[in-house]
């Protein structure tokens, strides 16, 4: 070989070599910078992972108590666990007021008691005996209803002083004509929910002032039986909250109310603590066991979505809303157990 050749031989293997050289120090420096995105991106993953974790919520809220609130809580139980926290199982009993605050009041009882009257004394004095913190939280206003068939076009208005009368055992009345003697001269078939209902506690406390129910009252446990006997007794009437009744208008009609100005037609305008109904409107509410609050971040999470969204609720399923102030009130109380 010529030297030229050779010459030109050394030449072109190192141009060979030189581009190998850079052609490895791209790949390494594409490898190491695929690299460092990779890790990067599993970084913001784990990131972004544990953020959706301390978001997301599982477990259960349990919740008994009034069968007049259940209407309301069991609509926002439906739409927290459809929007809210999915994995989150919110179950809703109805087993009556002072039924449902003897499985709250236990050891590991419900986290909330729905009641469509306030505490009684005897139930916070077992709570303070076993160390549980209640706090009570005002969720609605409803109005008791007195409902009768469709077809009855006599009784469509009383005064409450006649309406009590028909329920009082110490009452001369038993039939229509007793109270207007151009009515029916047929007797009065009365119902009413049972001793285990906050309505039935109110009925009978407040408004009757513990004057004893007639014996032959029909009082029952479901507020669904009660619709279905006043709509097929044309001589029925029964007293329950309005949300039943509203529900249920292609079967009853309320009876208007006469306080003293004039009958009045019980409805979300006229249901109020200080309104034109206000003789028969009555707070309800749902008790929360603090104590569960603090322990179960899903409770204290769906106690807040209650307080905040309650109002948006209340009327579709039958009561009126409460003042925005109590709401702001309970939600600071809620938001200092965080």
């Amino acid at each position: 070989m010529s030297l030229r050749k050779a010459f030109m031989f050394f030449i072109v293997a190192l141009l060979m070599l030189v581009v190998a050289a850079c052609g490895s120090d791209s790949s390494e420096e594409e490898t190491n910078a695929a690299t460092d995105d990779a890790d990067n991106a599993s970084e913001t993953q784990e990131e972004e992972g544990e953020g959706e974790a301390t978001s997301e919520l599982e477990g259960s809220v349990v919740i008994d108590g009034s069968g007049t609130v259940y209407p309301l809580m069991s609509r926002l139980a439906e739409e927290y666990m459809t929007t809210e926290q999915e994995g989150v199982s919110v179950e809703v009993s109805r087993a009556g007021t002072s039924a449902g605050f003897e499985r709250f009041l236990v050891e590991d009882g419900t986290d909330f008691n729905d009641a469509s009257r306030p505490i009684k004394e005897e139930e916070q004095a077992k709570a303070d005996e076993l160390g549980i913190e209640v706090k009570e939280l005002k969720v609605a206003l409803d109005g008791l209803t007195f409902v009768i068939h469709p077809d009855n076009d006599w009784a469509t208005e009383m005064t409450a002083e006649e309406l009590e009368s028909i329920f009082l055992a110490d009452s001369d009345v038993t039939n229509w004509s007793d109270i207007n003697p151009e009515w029916p001269d047929e007797k009065i078939n009365t119902y009413g929910p049972n001793e285990n209902h906050g309505t039935y506690e109110f009925f009978y406390e407040e408004i009757l002032e513990e004057q004893d129910l007639k014996e032959d009252v029909n009082l029952q446990q479901e507020y669904s039986t009660l619709v279905n006997l006043i709509s097929e007794d044309v001589n029925g009437i029964a007293f329950f909250g309005f949300g039943y009744y509203v529900n249920n208008t292609d079967q009853l009609q309320a009876v208007n109310v006469d306080f003293g100005n004039g009958p009045v037609e019980p409805s979300l305008d006229t249901i109020a603590e200080d309104g034109e109904y206000a003789d028969y409107t009555r707070p309800v509410f749902t008790y929360l066991n603090v104590d569960h609050a603090k322990e179960k971040p899903q409770v204290l999470d769906y106690a807040l979505y209650v307080m905040n969204n309650v109002n948006e609720f209340a009327g579709e399923t039958g009561f009126a809303p409460i003042p925005e102030e109590e709401v702001q009130e309970n939600i600071e109380f809620l938001e200092g157990l965080q």
